[in-house]
């Protein structure tokens, strides 16, 4: 009698746990074991950002991103409704605040009808009937995008997988590989782990566990923070659903928008700084060997030169509360500064190129028995169950 299949998962995010999940589910006599280094699922991008079942608006027509993401709004609300987690598809508005941003909303647009989406173009009285507060003198409407809880998402794949006898190991890191013939053994914080098949869904680690598995990546993580405000209770009444500005195509980024979560409260943000550390949630983290990491790849001062002025924006505006509800007040202007609380800050994983570029589509390479993602930033959240689906496809072939 032949041996089960041993997959060995690396990483407890969203990604990570969808692929557990769809090898269980396909391959249930196999053994499938997922290695996460914290002490909880979920504990990092996954559940720390603004909880969007994004449409696929701003991708490349084609591209992974845009595919998945279409895809994985569908698998995701179909994955949310069988087991009761709380979501809405709520739609959202892309709103242009100025005459100069116009030709950045008919490419997006134009992009969104590229990508098979349901986009509607409305003028400010329009916009106002979906948003009766928000200041736009031209808005896309985008009706397949939504709202849900990422980290009972992950809750969920979680019961699954052990429903289905997977093996589960928190707090337990990736140090090394030793190749044994066809065998890979996983050097870890819990010991060994001999495997036939591994996937890394690592995260903000992705590129240094590819290395510590053997690989060489092209491109290298740099972490970006981003950082959120809550609106006050009494003031939530002045967002209905999802906000967001006309990105600015000379920063890699979309911008603060303002996004209501499932439980009603109002999340704004976030911005994007240079995280002093792959897990650097504050200022105050500060990691000195992946700080040099990040300075002493070429690639990051191409893009900090490139972008110099976007990103001193963003610094001042995580250090002033004032110029962060300006931004706000852009979309909704009768945001004050006073109705403004921190909230849950995140970090992402952001993979980029020795040129400076950011690596703008999903990156998954294959080497050897080792599958690698080393780039799923978002929407990797609302694409999980397609790449995943993808990942499995790549193992069987």
């Amino acid at each position: 009698m032949s041996r089960a299949t041993r997959y060995v998962v690396v990483g407890g995010g969203i990604v990570g746990l969808a692929v557990a999940d769809r090898l269980s589910t396909e391959h249930p006599d196999a053994r499938v074991t997922v290695l996460e280094k914290e002490d909880n699922w979920a504990a990092h991008q996954t559940g720390r950002n603004s909880g969007v079942i994004h449409s696929g608006l701003y991708y490349v027509p084609g591209s992974k991103k845009a595919l998945m993401c279409k895809a994985g709004a569908s698998s995701m609300v179909a994955f949310a409704q069988e087991h009761d987690i709380p979501h809405e598809i709520c739609g959202k508005l892309v709103v242009a605040t100025s005459e100069d941003e116009l030709p950045g909303l008919q490419r997006l647009y134009e992009r969104g009808l590229a990508n098979g989406l349901e986009v509607t173009r409305l003028g400010r009285q329009e916009a106002r009937q979906y948003e009766p507060n928000v200041n736009a003198m031209a808005a896309l409407h985008v009706r397949s995008t939504g709202i849900i809880d990422y980290g009972a998402v992950s809750l969920a794949l979680v019961r699954r997988l052990e429903a289905a006898g997977a093996r589960l190991t928190l707090g337990a890191e990736v140090l090394g590989a030793v190749p044994r013939g066809d065998t890979t053994v996983l050097q870890t914080t819990c010991g060994d782990v001999a495997a036939d098949l591994v996937v890394s869904c690592a995260g903000l680690q992705g590129d240094l566990v590819a290395r510590r598995l053997g690989h060489h990546p092209r491109a290298r993580i740099v972490p970006f923070r981003g950082e959120y405000y809550e609106l006050r209770p009494e003031a939530s009444h002045l967002v209905k659903g999802l906000i967001y500005p006309v990105p600015d195509p000379q920063f890699p980024f979309l911008g603060v928008h303002l996004t209501r979560g499932t439980e009603g409260h109002v999340h704004a943000g976030p911005n994007a700084v240079l995280a002093f550390a792959r897990e650097g949630y504050g200022w105050g983290k500060v990691s000195p060997r992946e700080l040099f990491e990040t300075l002493s790849f070429p690639g990051f001062w191409r893009l900090a030169r490139k972008n110099y002025r976007a990103g001193s924006r963003e610094v001042a505006r995580s250090a002033s509360r004032r110029l962060f509800a300006d931004s706000l007040r852009r979309l909704v202007p009768e945001i004050r500064d006073e109705d403004l609380v921190r909230a849950k800050p995140g970090v992402r994983a952001q993979a980029m190129n020795r040129d400076g570029s950011l690596v703008d589509d999903f990156l998954i390479e294959r080497d050897g028995n080792v599958v690698h993602v080393l780039n799923a930033p978002s929407p990797a959240a609302t694409s999980s169950l397609e790449i995943a689906k993808h990942i499995v496809g790549l193992l069987a072939a």
